[in-house]
């Protein structure tokens, strides 16, 4: 008999605050109707690249494009999975197929039914077209359709990441009469809580959402009109929070203390993303240095991580020492001491591998490891190791083959997520697609596995063991502190996708 999936994200995490249902009862027919003042107005950093189904990002771009698709799942604030537009779903007991059911009476902003006929072309040509989102569904080698709310999606190999997957931009459906469409990228037609208003709202910086209110979820979507404006440099975004011109934005610590003065609600959300050094040249193909374990070690051993916290971060953080936070069921704090600062250890670690000279480790300078760069110069250098910083574009992420070690900062993930990227062969955290045979092995153990508490003890040995063979040097987790107005409640956990359901109405109306 299938067994129902319907399991905990491998990164399941604390409780988080209810999302703020609408409360307010309707106006009676000679009551004047009540003045619209349900109104949101978040500022970020990131716009969405596009807004192409295949072509979407899993970051601050989710603020735009998740209010306006649906998901087949949904990632929950406490790190459940639940039903999206399929409001269930069931795996056979080879893991091999999962069925999906979808809800009853669903439709596009465009009026078409969402179907499973829209279900399979979105997410066939998702599978087919280059993208940020393509091998997420690489498992999936067929979709059959045998009525029009029931989607069977055939695999070619099992995929403990699916049902995250689904719930991320993998998982996002449009109406098929539209997706071959020119105007796919800036205005999509999709079952979403809202829909984009093109006439005011600027690509790039500017976009106003109208709420569905014949949404099947509508009451978990407490504003009528939200507006997202994107502004990439922090201290005009801060200005454009303190003038009143959005309700909710990100701040640094320094900018924490005029926030709160001025009359905004700061809430702090622990390790939400992670710093590291991915030392992913572990065959020591264009570092031979980094195939000696010895000398990754070392390089662990290398990082003042409170320092770091302390001067780059200024305290908003803690330190790392693997790629999860402690509220993760994976996380092991016995870890917590495996590299503890030791530049002394750090160069006999060296010495003992062949480099008491040290030697020179290039590594790509992009804008996200700018800041800090002197830093990992610094503590290199201090047991031996020339750094030699590699311009690339802005754009880059320097996640190739050119170099044998880069910096990586992004959102903390569920940990089948974490195995996607970091562990697996075509992980795009593993660019030399290094296999190991251990970590294969505990790969396979996971492949098919559908009990939580059995996956989850899997996933630890794999944490454990990729970093006792120091695969990445973790150098900090950190916080994120959101300012609200009066007229809303930031309710998300370190657990939470950036979605517009973190955003509640404080009074319910």
């Amino acid at each position: 008999m299938p067994r129902k999936s319907r399991l905990l994200l491998g990164l399941a995490l604390s409780v988080a605050a209810a999302l703020v249902a609408t409360g307010c009862s309707p106006s009676t027919p000679d009551a004047p109707a009540a003045p619209e003042t349900n109104l949101l107005a978040i500022g970020v950093q990131a716009p969405p690249n596009s807004l192409d189904p295949a072509q979407l990002h899993d970051g601050q771009q989710r603020y735009v494009w998740a209010s306006i698709y649906d998901t087949l799942l949904l990632s929950e604030n406490d790190g459940t999975i639940s039903g999206g537009a399929a409001e269930s779903w069931e795996y056979s007991d080879d893991a091999l197929t999962l069925t999906l059911t979808l809800r009853d009476g669903m439709t596009f902003s465009s009026g078409a039914d969402v179907d499973a006929e829209a279900v399979k072309v979105t997410l066939e040509r998702t599978r087919d077209t280059a993208g940020p989102q393509q091998n997420n569904l690489s498992a999936i080698d067929s979709i059959d359709t045998p009525d029009p709310l029931t989607v069977v999606l055939n695999l070619s190999r099992t995929d403990p990441n699916l049902l995250v997957a689904l719930s991320y931009g993998a998982g996002v459906i449009t109406d098929p009469a539209t997706i071959d469409s020119d105007t796919l990228a800036l205005d999509p037609v999709g079952s979403g809580p809202y829909t984009l208003n093109r006439d005011r709202s600027t690509d790039g910086s500017v976009y106003v959402l109208e709420r569905r209110d014949d949404y099947w979820n509508v009451e978990a979507y407490p504003f009528t009109q939200i507006t997202v404006r994107a502004i990439s440099d922090r201290t005009a975004l801060f200005n454009t929070l303190l003038a009143g011109e959005v309700d909710a934005a990100s701040v640094d610590l320094t900018q924490a203390p005029q926030a709160e003065s001025s009359g905004l609600t700061l809430t702090t959300v622990e390790g939400i993303s992670v710093g590291s050094l991915i030392l992913a040249d572990r065959a020591g193909t264009v570092a031979p240095e980094l195939a000696d374990i010895r000398v990754r070690q070392a390089i662990n051993m290398a990082f003042d991580r409170q320092g770091i916290i302390d001067a780059i971060l200024l305290g908003n953080g803690s330190p790392g020492s693997q790629p999860f936070n402690p509220i993760s069921p994976v996380y092991n704090d016995q870890l917590d001491d495996l590299y503890p600062f030791d530049p002394e250890a750090a160069r006999e670690l060296l010495a003992d591998a062949g480099y008491p000279n040290g030697f020179t480790l290039a590594m790509p300078a992009n804008l996200v490891v700018m800041q800090f760069q002197p830093t990992i110069t610094q503590s290199l250098a201090d047991i031996g190791i020339t750094v030699q910083w590699d311009p690339v574009p802005a754009s880059s992420s320097g996640q190739g083959t050119t170099w044998g070690a880069y910096f990586n900062y992004g959102s903390i993930a569920p940990a089948s997520r974490i195995s996607a990227l970091y562990y697996q062969a075509n992980g795009s955290q593993n660019p030399f697609r290094y296999e190991d045979e251990t970590v294969n092995a505990l790969l396979a153990d996971v492949a098919d596995e559908t009990d939580l508490d059995i996956a989850n003890e899997t996933y630890r040995k794999l944490n454990d063991y990729t970093m006792e063979q120091a695969w990445f040097a973790p150098l900090f987790l950190q916080n994120t502190t959101w300012a609200t107005a009066d007229n809303v409640e930031y309710v998300g956990t370190s657990g939470s996708m950036p979605d517009i359901r973190v955003f509640g109405s404080p009074d319910g109306d």
